[in-house]
């Protein structure tokens, strides 16, 4: 029986610990969402909001992954339940900024605490060398999980352009609106 050359089984380890990182942390989303009333789209949301501050309705979609309209009604339950504050941009009345309202933030950090607090500890215990690795490595993975992402919905807009038949005019652009 022929041996597997120690980086192949270390890749592979790594991909399998990838994957499983990926699977209980989305379960942990679910379980984080629940725990404050929302769904994880929702907790999607105001996370996003709480990184950059302030967004479109269409960059949440994007980044969300849902249509505009899913993120309308999303962007209306979260403003009634007073997490969001939503304003037509005084540039382009088109567009609506949405805004994480600041009083309502700590509510969502909550339930992290304990983890991140861990999660510190844990990497106390890494070099800066293993630190800065980490940190090139998600940003990699990122890039790539927003490639294919992408490309995903290309083919979302692929299809359905295939789907009008060939006395119609197809679309160009992405399956979402933006804005």
């Amino acid at each position: 029986m022929s041996q597997v050359p120690a980086r192949a089984t270390a890749i592979a380890d790594l991909m399998r610990a990838g994957r499983e990182m990926s699977r209980l942390s989305m379960v942990f989303r679910y379980a984080i969402a629940e725990r404050l009333g929302l769904t994880v789209s929702d907790l999607e949301c105001l996370d996003h909001l709480a990184d950059v501050g302030s967004a479109t309705a269409g960059q949440v979609a994007e980044r969300t992954n849902l249509t505009t309209g899913a993120v309308t009604s999303m962007l209306r339950r979260l403003q009634q339940a007073g997490y969001v504050t939503a304003e037509r941009d005084p540039a382009d009345r088109r567009r609506v900024i949405v805004t994480l309202r600041p009083e309502r933030a700590a509510e969502l950090t909550r339930p992290y605490e304990r983890f991140a607090e861990r999660a510190e500890r844990l990497v106390e215990g890494y070099s800066a060398e293993e630190v800065t690795m980490l940190v090139r490595h998600y940003d990699r993975m990122q890039a790539m999980y927003l490639a294919e992402l992408d490309r995903l919905r290309e083919g979302d807009t692929a299809r359905r352009t295939r789907g009008q038949g060939a006395d119609r005019p197809s679309s160009s652009g992405s399956a979402k609106g933006r804005g």
